[in-house]
């Protein structure tokens, strides 16, 4: 079967083609109709979602200080359980598309100024109380606070008003954004009760199951909301996420059927868990991205030259291969790829250069001292073998990197942001505007660099107000070049999400927006 045909019936089979053009297309890459129709019912009866069942996900990426605060959530685990219990107004599907979820409708004013989103009716908190508009409008207030600590806070920053009128709900920005519904698809936008202001960590949403355990670091289980309102999603009767941070206990509770499904897959294992007929790799290439980042206001960090040592004492490619098993492509210190529309792929890729990194360190006049990098094995898969390379690759250069392994819970609170050298981990965004306004525009809460360009953040509100699509390219261009060069931001490899699932395991699809479906593989998926 060819690879043109594959697709062809895989988009027939989601709907997006229909059946005579199915039959039209296949019979012109010489299928005939009578092979075509069988092969679209056995495709069809596959990917009809058997109901009930207990679905369990083993994931890394979950610690005892975790919270159902939506606006406090920092890593996978929690990304994935409020996900179970909350909407946003509009999601991303993984053909990068809006999917509407809370909202049905969008429209916006010819230069991008004013959108207006027609909040859907009848959708039911799991308290029993009726979504509104006047909710919406009240979760965005408090993501606008800085009190709140939200994630979100770079995004919201951009509303300079919100309304509610019946079930509208109209946003006037600060100036224009054609992205903006990317931005609020932000995994911390959940629409709670009242905006979550009175209980924001109370677990109530609108989303298809209800949070029936929460021991943070431990389990979250759920059950199936039975009012929920849309009927493609939410199979399982109970879904649950089990807290598993050890690669090797993670993968055996799948081979063991513990689990039905785990994140995280180390590189250096796939092959072999691979080789097991009872388990699937579902791996995708996307905008994910490990990283070392430095404070920029701290010092040794403050000191520009001492930041391009570290850049270039580090061996990108050696790390792709050793800590990703190629799972991956090399990075280039900002953090956007191909992956994202308007990528500018002239940017000088930057190698390992153990002599400039020397004149570097040597022009920074830094005292000889040890730099502590921080990680920890939940920083990302591989981190502490990657930061013992990066200490070896900087040898070289005679910069005396010490490497200290933290502990693994807590790590997201105690070490992440706070500490001036660490290990840490993006997913992406779907657009650039979104990754740069989350951790890198100066306002944002999750600047983990505490990076501040006047000219940067110039450059990001005018590209979101840009219309013409070369200017903007350029102006992102632009801004990659002054983050690559001035940031604290050391990107080695772009890795891929790398999934498996029990072979039982049915309506897995591959999503380039995060792992596990970009969240939402126990929604999703069901057991046959």
């Amino acid at each position: 079967m060819s690879n043109e045909f594959q697709y062809l019936l895989g988009q027939a089979t989601k709907g997006r083609v229909s059946r005579r053009e199915f039959l039209g297309r296949a019979a012109a890459l010489g299928v005939s109709a009578s092979a075509a129709s069988s092969m679209l019912a056995s495709s069809v009866s596959a990917q009809t979602p058997v109901k009930g069942g207990l679905l369990r996900s083993g994931m890394q990426g979950g610690e005892s200080t975790n919270t159902l605060d939506p606006a406090l959530a920092l890593s996978e685990v929690p990304l994935v359980v409020n996900s179970n219990w909350g909407e946003t107004m509009v999601d991303v599907d993984p053909d990068g598309n809006i999917d509407f979820r809370v909202a049905e409708e969008m429209s916006s004013s010819a230069d991008a100024m004013t959108w207006t989103f027609k909040i859907r009716q009848g959708v039911e908190y799991h308290n029993g109380q009726t979504l509104t508009a006047a909710d919406v409008v009240a979760t965005l207030e408090r993501h606008t606070d800085e009190a709140s600590q939200s994630g979100a806070l770079g995004i919201v920053q951009g509303i300079e008003s919100m309304s509610a009128d019946g079930d509208m709900v109209t946003l006037k920005l600060h100036t224009a954004n054609a992205d903006l519904p990317y931005l609020l698809a932000d995994y911390h936008l959940l629409i709670q009760p009242g905006g979550g202001k009175d209980d924001p960590a109370a677990g109530i949403g609108s989303g298809p199951y209800k949070v029936v355990v929460n021991e943070p670091g431990v389990r979250h289980g759920f059950e199936k909301f039975a009012n929920y309102w849309d009927d493609r999603i939410g199979h399982a009767d109970q879904v649950e996420v089990l807290v598993i941070n050890d690669n090797t206990a993670r993968v055996a509770a799948l081979q063991s059927g513990q689990v039905n499904m785990i994140n995280r897959v180390d590189p250096k294992i796939i092959e072999l868990v691979g080789r097991d007929p009872n388990i699937m790799i579902k791996n995708v290439s996307g905008r994910g991205h490990y990283v070392f980042i430095m404070h920029v206001t701290t010092a040794p960090f403050d000191n520009n030259d001492l930041r391009m040592a570290l850049k270039y004492a580090i061996n990108r490619q050696e790390m792709v291969v050793m800590i990703l098993g190629g799972y991956g492509t090399v990075g280039n210190d900002f953090p956007i790829n191909a992956a994202y529309p308007l990528f500018d792929d002239t940017i000088e890729q930057r190698e390992y250069d153990p002599d400039k990194a020397a004149a570097f360190y040597k022009a920074s006049g830094h005292d000889g001292s040890p730099i502590i990098l921080r990680t920890a094995g939940a920083a990302f898969p591989g981190a502490v073998e990657a930061a013992q390379l990066f200490q070896q690759s900087a040898l070289a250069a005679g910069i005396p990197l010490e490497v200290k392994r933290e502990p693994d819970d807590g790590y997201w609170s105690d070490v992440w942001n706070v500490q001036p050298f660490c290990a840490s981990y993006w997913g992406g965004r779907p657009v650039q505007d979104q990754m740069y306004s989350t951790a890198y525009l100066s306002t944002a809460d999750w600047n983990d660099t505490k990076f501040h360009n006047e000219t940067f953040d110039n450059l990001l509100l005018a590209a979101r107000a840009e219309l013409n699509i070369d200017t903007r390219k350029q102006m992102y261009s632009d801004m990659a070049h002054i983050l690559r060069d001035e940031g604290g931001l050391i990107l080695p490899m772009f890795n891929d999400f790398v999934d498996a699932v029990g072979s039982n395991v049915q309506g897995w699809l591959k999503d380039p927006n995060g792992e596990q479906m970009n969240g939402r593989a126990l929604q999703k998926c069901w057991l046959a």
